[in-house]
């Protein structure tokens, strides 16, 4: 019973709870099965706030353990371990608000085997849960695996007309990246003796300076679990499989697959790279930076030249992303901070969009900027929050991403690790080229004449759903923007923990 109460056990699994009443319910009974799947989340929503109410933002350690043992065989011990601290937090929090999110928004859009896809959409969430909050290298890697498969079936049954294309591509990237990280997990395992994180990084030092575990192998047990991170970020040359992943998912499956499984990445990198391979992620970091700049870049320009606005949005992401990884691999902590703090953002604003994005097209039935133009007029409130969301993804002062986008990139101006301002120089433009991308997609879509769509359709405003689905987003958006003190606070005392390891 103790294990089942405990905090983080019990929002990780609670979810679970929802699938078993939704495989005991009348599929047929499909607005009962949306609100099951609702009220679960929202129930795990509030068990993650009280979890984060005996959080201690001032330790950087890990808190609120759950550890038990769980695999016992020829003297290895593999186990249960569970912790949260301030690398993991935000993004637990984002997991079980996005999710709830994500769910309301189906009503419409979602008619087809509901029970089905509300099983798999509480089954992933599961799984992200499980992936922040792991501490056994095994438990993890079994999270990270578990969460492709409802991802994979989310995409493929309920997509686009692509759907299996862009769902088998999506599976067998992901797949292709975690065999190189699960071959590195064996090897770090033999060599400690344990799966267990904080034991093996007490144990690792030694190692290291020891010669037992040469620079060269160090660096690529970093390559190898970077390869898995990379493709799951994605990082530029990786992120072929992306967009067509977001334009064939259903919209719930968009906002999840932005707001947090590309954060799992990025996480990734956060949590084991930089830890378990300090001399590595210092020698890696302009190799990096260069190909997060790349990125930024190469992201904005391709979502430019984009017809279909949902693969702009998509493209997007590769650019913001690409922040997320220059602001890490600064190793400072303004850039670590700003990193993690973006990667929040990312969720929330690119989250927006893509369920807005879905709302119009539930109307429309197309994506084509060419055939839309002067919705303003017609749908004021859509228009409204489309403009909201649009401005804090292209890092407008007073919204959420500027905070992210302007902390990343002054720890990367000042960064020893990377060693030239240019990368940060040349990636201050990629936020010109953000405007550039945005504004182009909103004045061809809301402002100037009426196009096909809006003469052949009666198009409706959003309704009290839509608006309560979107409305605690531009919150969020406002709230860090206007004041990010407090998540600053939560993130700070484990950023200087982090950083106090590698040698700099």
């Amino acid at each position: 019973m103790e294990f089942l109460l405990q905090p983080l056990t019990l929002m990780t699994f609670f979810p679970l709870v929802g699938v078993l009443v939704i495989l005991f319910t009348n599929s047929e009974r499909k607005n009962l099965i949306r609100w099951i799947a609702l009220v679960a989340s929202l129930l795990t929503l509030l068990i993650s706030l009280w979890m984060f109410s005996q959080f201690d933002a001032t330790n950087p350690n890990l808190q609120l353990e759950a550890k038990y043992p769980w695999i016992q065989v020829a003297g290895w011990n593999i186990y249960y371990y569970m912790a949260v601290d301030g690398l993991s937090m935000l993004l637990v929090l984002l997991t079980t608000f996005l999710t709830p999110i994500s769910i309301l928004s189906t009503w419409a859009a979602v008619e087809e085997r509901v029970k089905d896809f509300m099983i798999f959409f509480l089954l992933l969430e599961v799984g992200m849960s499980g992936v922040f909050l792991a501490q056994d290298l095994f438990l993890f890697y079994i999270f990270w695996e578990f969460t492709l498969v409802p991802m994979y079936l989310l995409i493929g049954i309920w997509g686009g007309p692509r759907r299996m294309y862009a769902a088998v591509k999506f599976f067998l990237y992901t797949m292709a990246g975690s065999i190189l990280m699960l071959l590195a997990i064996l090897f770090l395992g033999i060599k400690t003796q344990t799966f267990n994180v904080p034991d093996m990084l007490a144990l690792l030092p030694a190692l290291y300076s020891s010669g037992a575990i040469p620079a060269q192998t160090q660096m690529w047990l970093f390559i190898a679990f970077a390869a898995a991170f990379a493709i799951k970020v994605p990082m530029w040359p990786l992120h072929s499989w992306l967009p067509d992943a977001h334009v064939e998912a259903p919209t719930a499956g968009s906002v999840i697959l932005a707001g947090v499984l590309l954060k799992m990445g990025t996480y990734g990198f956060l949590r084991f790279n930089l830890q378990l391979f300090p001399n590595a992620t210092v020698q890696a970091a302009p190799v990096i930076a260069l190909l997060a700049t790349i990125g930024i870049i190469y992201g904005a320009a391709v979502s430019y030249a984009q017809q279909d606005v949902k693969k702009l949005v998509a493209y997007s992401s590769v650019s913001h992303l690409g922040f997320v990884m220059l602001g890490m691999f600064a190793l400072n902590a303004q850039g670590v901070a700003g990193s993690i703090l973006q990667m929040i953002n990312h969720g929330i604003s690119t989250g927006a969009l893509f369920l807005l994005i879905g709302m119009i097209y539930e109307q429309t039935h197309t994506r084509d900027i060419k055939v839309y133009g002067g919705l303003w007029k017609i749908t004021p409130i859509f228009g409204t929050m489309m403009l909201i969301a649009s401005l804090s993804s292209m890092g407008l002062p007073g919204l959420n991403g500027f905070v992210g986008e302007f902390t990343i990139l002054l720890g990367a101006f000042g960064s020893q690790a990377i060693g030239s301002p240019w990368y940060a120089g040349v990636s201050a433009a990629g936020v010109i080229m953000a405007a550039v991308y945005i504004l182009y997609m909103f004045q061809k879509v809301f402002l100037g004449p009426a196009g096909e769509i809006t003469h052949h359709h009666e198009l409706k405003d959003l309704n009290w759903r839509e608006i309560a689905t979107i409305a605690p987003l531009i919150l969020f958006m406002f709230w860090i923007g206007l004041y990010p003190k407090p998540f600053f606070d939560i993130l700070a005392p484990a950023v200087e923990k982090l950083l106090a390891a590698l040698p700099l």
